[in-house]
């Protein structure tokens, strides 16, 4: 059966109990035609391309290192003082999405707030917009809500548009994670059509559980459709916590088959 759209998953939640190869492997197995992926950084870049080309899947993004995880950190791009490390996290990000032949890299804001964060924040994407320009890819932008990281700078998708729209560069746009930005924002049929432009990527999972997209309070099977009406061309992609293990809970694609 044909689907209504397209999915891709994401390695950082699913089939998290597998080596990344596998994990691969297995989204390939499921159906998934995308992959995207949070910290792959321990393999080598060559053997995740070389299973990528295997089964020709290509990988949407990865995200910038969040720093020192056992000190708290959950990004680096919008804290003041550390921009050495936050740009060598950018370069690591590109020069490995570049090998394994990603379109886009997250560049994670990290837990901050004020004036100095902004104009921090808004530095390294520069930055990192001339790494993107330079590899032929895109940054991505992702509000975080307040309730699952209290503290993180990005919250919610009307300010990354801001930031993008001062920045003026073309390589950054908004991952517009529907499970965040419907704790935020809601109203995510109007909120697309406010930032649509600007958006370069969409995620899903089920609110406010982040489990299986099958249950809780959006109703993504007609939302998903309802966005790629509305001009979205990308993939969706499947970000959530499986309640059991990944293969059990694959049900859920079938809201998405005719």
């Amino acid at each position: 059966m044909a689907r209504t759209v397209r999915l891709s998953a994401n390695l950082g939640f699913l089939w998290s109990d597998r080596p990344l190869l596998s994990a691969i492997r297995a989204a390939h197995t499921a159906g998934f035609e995308a992959v995207e992926l949070h910290w792959p950084y321990d393999l080598p870049a060559a053997e995740v391309a070389a299973v990528l080309g295997e089964v020709a899947m290509p990988v949407l993004g990865l995200n910038t290192r969040r720093g020192d995880t056992a000190a708290g950190d959950n990004g680096l791009s919008a804290l003041p003082g550390r921009e050495n490390e936050a740009r060598a996290a950018i370069e690591e990000a590109f020069d490995y999405g570049a090998r394994i032949g990603a379109r886009a890299v997250h560049v994670m804001a990290g837990f901050a707030s004020g004036p100095e964060a902004e104009e921090t924040f808004r530095a390294n994407l520069a930055y990192a917009a001339d790494k993107a320009a330079a590899a032929g890819m895109g940054v991505l932008l992702e509000p975080l809500n307040r309730r699952d990281a209290p503290g993180y700078f990005l919250t919610g998708a009307r300010q990354a548009a801001a930031l993008i729209q001062e920045i003026g560069r073309d390589e950054i746009r908004i991952m517009f994670d529907c499970y965040h930005l419907q704790i935020m924002e809601g109203d995510l049929t109007k909120l697309y059509e406010e930032v649509g432009p600007l958006i370069g990527h969409i995620q899903f999972a089920a609110v406010p559980s982040r489990a299986e997209p099958d249950e809780g309070e959006i109703a993504y099977d007609r939302l998903l459709p309802a966005l790629a009406a509305r001009g979205y061309t990308g993939y969706f992609g499947a970000e959530y916590r499986p309640r059991a293990g990944t293969d059990e809970g694959l049900g859920w694609l079938g809201l998405f088959e005719d």
